[in-house]
């Protein structure tokens, strides 16, 4: 699988891959992305290989503009509020499908809704427009791991099963998109991610949070109750870092202990950025069994970066249907001895 820098030819080459029916990585404002035609069930199947991903998880797909949007799913008064003041942007809305969308029903997970964003990347508002049509893309990693926020990752991560990695740079956000939900009455939230709940609400006023439903299939990507995951477990909100650990740290008042550093500031923004890339470097660093990480403010930002930390420490033995009802990601299973499980 090639890496080529994501200049003009190698876009309108990797648009015409992609038409053929391909798998392409991508950059995103976010993460990178596993892309491939929405409307081609064989090539929306293939991302599910490359990833092991289960069946069930559902797929954002990506578009270039509101009006783009339009065309596959049904847009409300809310969902064009969000739309203008968030794309492109780190927002995934799941609306209602057109009936004439022709998307593969595989995106959908057999649900009647559709996952949609419009990134905020160069290079990936080239590839939409060159390739001219949506773009189903979840992350470019095998399920359940570290996200890829450079392209190297996606090779570490995927091998030779994209045809081509568009290579565009660091992520700028560094954490997956919002998810809300407006195909009922009231909005819900699925996912924290990229924009703080708090700029949604500024905008729709109070979000509902989805009730617990356990058993039931996730309405949006990233809701299984493991994600995200390293290999080695973690052990959150430490204070300090325990024989065998590696400290993953947030602010200045742990910054001299630390292995890593989210934020030596203590900006929730720049942690969020550094997140993945550093779990990655502190999952294949020598010398180390588990991962310790600091606490972080439950605002903003860092109410996204704790819900990737906890579906990361989730139990491995979790089932994989189980997951999040998103009033507060899982909590992960204490010890006698005050140690969080894995």
């Amino acid at each position: 699988m090639p890496i080529v820098a994501a200049d003009a030819a190698a876009i309108e080459a990797a648009a015409a891959r992609l038409r053929a029916g391909a798998l392409v990585a991508f950059p995103t404002e976010t993460v990178y992305g596993l892309g491939a035609d929405a409307g081609d069930d064989a090539a929306v199947a293939r991302i599910f290989e490359a990833k092991g991903r289960p069946r069930f998880n559902p797929l954002i797909v990506h578009i270039a503009s509101t009006e783009a949007a339009d065309a596959i799913v049904r847009l409300d008064v809310r969902a064009e509020a969000l739309a203008a003041r968030f794309w492109p942007g780190p927002l995934t809305l799941v609306l209602p499908r057109r009936d004439d969308a022709g998307l593969s029903l595989l995106v959908s997970a057999g649900l009647d809704t559709v996952a949609v964003r419009a990134p905020d990347h160069p290079v990936a508002q080239a590839l939409l427009r060159a390739a001219g049509r949506p773009i189903a893309a979840p992350s470019a990693n095998r399920s359940g791991a570290i996200s890829p926020t450079t392209a190297a990752h996606v090779q570490a991560e995927l091998g030779d099963r994209p045809a081509v990695v568009l290579d565009g740079g660091p992520c700028r956000v560094g954490v997956e998109s919002t998810i809300v939900d407006l195909s009922g009455a009231a909005p819900l939230l699925l996912r924290p991610g990229g924009v703080a709940v708090e700029q949604l609400e500024a905008v729709l006023g109070p979000l509902a949070m989805l009730p617990g439903s356990a058993g039931q299939a996730p309405r949006a990507p990233g809701m299984l109750r493991r994600h995200y995951a390293p290999r080695r477990p973690l052990r959150l909100n430490a204070a300090a870092a325990a024989a065998g650990e590696a400290l993953l740290a947030f602010g200045p008042q742990a910054d001299a202990a630390a292995t890593l550093n989210l934020s030596v500031a203590g900006d929730p923004v720049e942690a969020a950025g550094n997140l993945f890339a550093m779990l990655r470097a502190l999952d294949g660093a020598a010398g180390y069994q588990r991962i310790a990480v600091s606490p972080i403010p439950e605002a903003g930002l860092g109410r996204a970066i704790n819900d990737r930390l906890r579906r990361a420490a989730a139990p491995a033995e979790a089932p994989a249907d189980d997951w999040n009802d998103d009033r507060g990601p899982a909590a992960p299973c204490v010890l006698p001895d005050g140690m969080e499980e894995p």
